[in-house]
Parts: structure tokens; C-alpha cells; sequence
């Protein structure tokens, strides 16, 4: 299911102002939720904020694994030397309205994707993105906030 994630970096000690350059990464699980290993780069990578903090990335709704929400990991990276990386989650009932569709339904979805994951619990609620459709598949605005 092709998802579109735009992006927007900012510092929180300089008044929430906007992010330049600051390269982002994101990595996910495929439909089976295989991730990608060795020299393989699938459905990872990195783009460089533009002059206003903001980055997209076009990929796809993430896959599951056993025990652990979907999730879509980032890390901002504003420098060499320092770094933030955390996780995005979905909402449940667009993951169940996805994961019904070929290919992810060629495996028996969990029937509460996040319930079942601590992280989730924990900060699930912060870090839901709030997908809305888009053409064929779903984007979803999010702003980082970094020190």
C-alpha cells in the first residue's frame, strides 16, 4: 500500500524554528515483515531537509512481526555528531483496512496489531501518525521536534 511521509525538523530550544539540512532515515518491514539485511537496502532511506525543515518519503505501509506494533523507524540527524531516533505507529483500523488487501494478506493479520507491543503502549498515543487517503495509498504529516 504506497504511503507518503512528509516530514518537518525543528529545534525546540530555538522557538520550534525550522531544520535545515538535517538528514533524515527511515526504516521499515516489508508486507512480510522482513526487514532488509546485508547489502540489501529495500524500503530504507535518507533525505535532507529542505530550507524549511521538511522532507518526504514516498514507500509503502509497513508490514508486522511477532509482538511489535507496525512502525516506521526514523532518526534525524541535524549534525555528525548528534542524533535522535524514534519509532512512528499507525492506527488500528487502517493497519486491519490494509493489511486485508493482497499483499499483506497472504499472512493472518494480528487482530490488535498495537495493543500487544509495550512501546506502543507507551508512547503509541504521541507517535501515531494520522494517515488520510491519497490516491491509491495514504500520506501522513508529522513534525519533529529536537533539542
Amino acid at each position: 500500500m504506497p504511503f507518503r511521509l512528509d516530514l518537518t525538523v525543528v529545534r525546540v530550544s530555538a522557538g520550534c524554528r525550522p531544520v535545515a539540512d538535517a538528514a533524515v532515515d527511515v526504516w521499515h518491514a516489508d508486507p512480510s515483515g522482513a526487514y532488509s539485511t546485508g547489502g540489501a537496502s529495500f524500503l530504507r532511506g535518507t533525505q535532507v531537509t529542505d530550507g524549511s525543515g521538511r522532507s518526504t518519503f514516498r514507500t509503502i505501509v509497513p508490514g508486522w512481526y511477532a509482538g511489535l506494533a507496525p512502525h516506521i523507524h526514523f532518526k534525524v540527524r541535524p549534525d555528525r555528531r548528534t542524533g535522535t531516533t524514534s519509532q512512528f505507529f499507525f492506527p488500528e483500523p487502517l493497519l486491519l483496512q490494509v493489511y486485508a488487501r493482497p499483499p499483506y494478506a497472504e499472512r493472518r493479520a494480528p487482530k490488535h496489531p498495537n495493543a500487544r507491543d509495550d512501546r506502543y503502549r507507551a508512547s503509541g498515543a504521541a507517535m501515531t501518525l494520522a494517515p488520510v487517503p491519497d490516491g491509491d495509498g495514504y500520506r501522513a504529516a508529522y513534525t519533529v521536534g529536537i533539542a
